[in-house]
């Protein structure tokens, strides 16, 4: 395939995906104080999604190229990396390699919030 229709296919996916996380985002996150329900929605919808094109992909032993930059490196990449995230902590578990999936699974999450709070710091260093 093409690298210009490879990258046109992942922008409309994660445009439509970023689009629609916005608007479930904005709608639900009001509904409960201190519970970014929108948010947690979003992510565990991505998870379904995701898991159930990559569950069709072994089922048939099919997938289209085109259906895949589409559907799962764009719709669900700009959904949420969540999803992402998710399905690769389940092809480690699958391999049986704990000490990798708590080891990848933590430091995921502990470095990607230090990130964020690195990157406050450095927006008040830095202005």
């Amino acid at each position: 395939m093409q690298t210009l229709k490879a990258l046109i296919l992942v922008f409309i996916g994660g445009g439509a995906g970023s689009a629609l996380r916005y608007l479930l985002s904005k709608w639900l996150n009001p509904l409960i104080a201190h519970f970014y329900i929108g948010t947690f929605s979003v992510n565990i919808i991505g998870c379904l999604v995701i898991g159930l094109i990559s569950g069709w992909v072994v089922r048939t032993n099919y997938l289209d190229q085109t259906i895949g930059l589409l559907l799962i490196t764009g719709f669900c990449g700009g959904f949420t990396t969540f999803s992402t995230f998710s399905l690769e902590n389940l092809e480690i578990l699958k391999s049986g390699e704990l000490n990798s999936f708590f080891l990848y699974s933590l430091m995921s999450l502990i470095t990607g919030i230090a990130a964020v709070m690195g990157g406050i710091w450095l927006s008040r260093v830095i202005a």
